[in-house]
């Protein structure tokens, strides 16, 4: 089974954690939520989070994936945390899969992993960053190797559906999608 590490942090878009954590874990994916610290994580929305252990706990495990909800301020307390950092580019080497959604590829861009690649993020998540060789599309779910980048909170079900295809296979994809009752 598929292992997958959903960092939580404090500001994070709860539509985005919980849609990506509750899909993946339809698909089988076996997900791990945790905090920055051991508190119990307070969403963008004010919608609290319990992780299921702190990050300290988990550092050193093998996972398929990592996946970095965004959100504020929850993307910069990810960007800030060097174990967030350090984990990323770990992950990276070891050939699994990175992934970030709405402002959290600011993270990945902090941790030198969009250098070369083709990404997405949520409208001006990304100004001001120096980017020249990283090429950015308004597409709202970005496949680059093993690397997974997507706009929003409205964009979350579709980037979640996409990383059930790459742990699961399309097929186990569709089984999930089908129960959704999607248009």
């Amino acid at each position: 089974m598929a292992r997958a590490l959903v960092p939580l942090a404090q500001g994070c878009e709860e539509l985005e954690a919980v849609t990506v954590i509750d899909l993946l874990r339809r698909a089988g994916v076996e997900v791990v939520t945790a905090g920055l610290d051991a508190a119990p994580v307070t969403g963008s929305r004010g919608v609290r989070l319990i992780p299921d252990t702190s990050l300290e706990q988990v550092l050193g495990e093998p996972f398929d994936m990592v996946v970095l909800p965004g959100g504020q301020p929850g993307a910069d307390h990810l960007r800030d945390d060097p174990r967030i950092g350090r984990l990323l580019q770990h992950a990276a080497r070891r050939g699994a899969f990175t992934a970030a959604i709405c402002a959290a590829p600011k993270v990945l861009a902090h941790a030198g992993l969009l250098a070369g690649r083709r990404a997405t993020s949520y409208p001006g998540a990304l100004s001001g960053l120096d980017l020249p060789d990283t090429e950015l599309t308004e597409d709202p779910v970005v496949v680059d190797g093993r690397l997974i980048t997507s706009r929003g909170p409205g964009t979350a079900m579709d980037f979640a559906l996409e990383l059930i295809s790459l742990l699961a296979g399309p097929a186990r994809r569709r089984e999930v999608e089908e129960r959704l009752v999607r248009p």
